[in-house]
């Protein structure tokens, strides 16, 4: 028994001490989110929800109701200023629009890609994603490694040599389009464009043919569950722990598993191909598996890379210009006065040739101008994030440094500061003639971490846009919301639903 006693009261005090500390621990994490209040509140920002979690529960609470948490940046940045502070726990980031410090940050590798934001890229649930590839590499050497080898792949002439595939593609999806109004039947836009888009990218980039169209796939269901696990991954720490989940993050987890091993096996495949001496094609995968073997010192680790930069292109190749293409179609069915011009414009400079060539894209200068008004005010990747390291001032406000800066162009290009009448739909904002918008319209990044495949998408985009005004008619389902779905990129909540018809020539 005195044993016994002995044991319980050791194990007493045992608790007292952990207890002890734990509240020692607390109190000392309470005293150091203080620390961080009376350090930057200072800078203008909403009042915060509440001590711990910050500004955290509004931003849940907007994503839960599928809500747009973008629409509240751009709230909080007209009423705060062209800075403003947000808190999670004990970080603080510093929304910026103003777009003198946007040119100083973002063209400039000293600031480095956000750790709060881009280092939860890497993995998505404790399964590897987008690792160190392009997009998430923060290291500025490890970035420029990765983008010299990538650069070749992406050269004019390089693309200039795609344009077959981009017609031959867009014209599946004409085909299933006349099918479609042949049977009076309502497409589904978004949903047509993402197969495209992403056939696209598997034959160019990885020499693999879908077909998406007329055949089912695990990959868009994969892409699209990604996505969504990265946006609640990103946002909400928690979300993980609650059982309700559970099930949804395994399908996250698989979908990162399915689409990394489809990887695996193809860059081994394609590898063991030019090692054997085998034709192969010419694509993207190709080029950079060359390209990467001129390196002095081939690793372990730069062949997670070159996985990490095949789900990087997978899902950024095809994802954001579906969705840039969705809501242009959506725009131009609200806008029947614009959609002729566009349409007169087409019918000018491809006439009825099926096969659109390089130098068509350059005579489409209205069709460019509305493909980046649809970018202004939907940009299918509303932001970027980069470390700020040292002091600085930003419009008159002191920012200390060790906080995240946000650059949202969901914002900028939404304000009337930038834009006048900024929910306006008007491409003439992009007139060759008009005066260019000063650092606040970067819908693929600014500065030396751009989108790589800022030309490549746009050539897809204008291939498909021009074929589809030159082929059809098309009408928007009424009623049918014009709402913005946030699933880590910005798409129509629709899916942008439409009747179609086949355009009549007179002869």
């Amino acid at each position: 028994m005195a044993f016994f006693h002995l044991v319980f009261g050791l194990l007493c005090k045992a608790l007292l001490v952990l207890f002890s500390l734990l509240f020692i621990a607390f109190l000392g994490y309470c005293l150091y989110i203080k620390y961080i209040h009376m350090k930057y509140d200072h800078i203008p920002g909403p009042p915060r929800d509440s001590f711990f979690f910050g500004h955290l529960p509004t931003l849940l609470k907007i994503m839960k109701k599928d809500g747009l948490v973008h629409d509240k940046f751009l709230e909080w940045s007209e009423t705060y200023g062209h800075v403003f502070r947000i808190n999670f726990l004990h970080s603080v980031s510093i929304c910026i629009t103003c777009p003198e410090a946007t040119k100083e940050i973002l063209m400039s590798p000293k600031y480095t890609k956000s750790k709060n934001v881009y280092k939860k890229l890497f993995n998505l649930f404790g399964q590897r994603f987008f690792g160190n590839g392009l997009l998430t590499a923060r290291d500025h050497e490890m970035w420029y490694k990765q983008r010299r080898i990538m650069d070749p792949a992406f050269s004019s002439l390089y693309l200039r040599g795609l344009m077959g595939t981009f017609n031959e593609r867009a014209e599946k999806l004409m085909d299933k389009l006349s099918e479609l109004a042949d049977n009076n039947t309502e497409a589904k836009m978004l949903q047509l464009i993402n197969c495209v888009t992403l056939d696209v990218i598997a034959k160019v980039a990885f020499g693999m043919e879908l077909d998406l169209l007329n055949y089912t796939s695990p990959f868009p269901k994969a892409i699209e569950t990604v996505l969504k696990g990265m946006m609640h991954y990103v946002r909400d720490f928690t979300y993980e722990y609650y059982p309700r989940n559970k099930q949804f993050v395994n399908e996250v987890r698989e979908a990162c598993r399915f689409l990394r091993k489809t990887g695996a096996e193809v860059i081994h495949k394609r590898k063991m191909a030019i090692q054997n001496g085998e034709d192969v094609p010419k694509d993207i995968l190709t080029q950079i598996i060359k390209t990467a073997a001129t390196e002095e010192v081939m690793t372990e680790e730069d062949e997670e890379f070159m996985l990490d930069n095949f789900i990087t292109f997978f899902i950024a190749g095809q994802e954001t210009t579906a969705n840039q293409l969705a809501f242009c179609v959506m725009e131009l069915g609200r806008h029947p006065e614009i959609l002729e011009k566009a349409k007169k414009e087409v019918d000018d400079v491809i006439g009825m040739k099926q096969e659109i060539r390089n130098d068509d894209l350059g005579k489409l200068v209205y069709l460019s101008q509305v493909l980046k008004e649809t970018l202004r005010i939907y940009p299918t990747a509303p932001g970027t994030a980069r470390d700020i390291e040292e002091d600085m001032i930003i419009n008159g406000v002191y920012i200390p440094g060790g906080v995240t800066g946000m650059f949202s162009n969901f914002v900028t290009g939404r304000m009337e500061k930038f834009f006048k009448d900024p929910l306006k739909f008007d491409p003439d904002r992009f007139h060759p003639d008009a005066p260019k918008p000063y650092y606040c319209y970067y819908p693929f990044a600014l500065g030396p971490r751009s989108c790589l495949g800022l030309n490549f998408a746009q050539m897809e985009a204008k291939v498909v846009m021009a074929k589809l005004l030159q082929r059809f008619e098309f009408n928007l389902v009424p009623d049918q919301t014009f709402d913005i779905e946030d699933t880590g990129t910005l798409k129509p909540k629709s899916g942008v639903i439409c009747t179609i018809r086949q355009r009549k020539y007179k002869k």
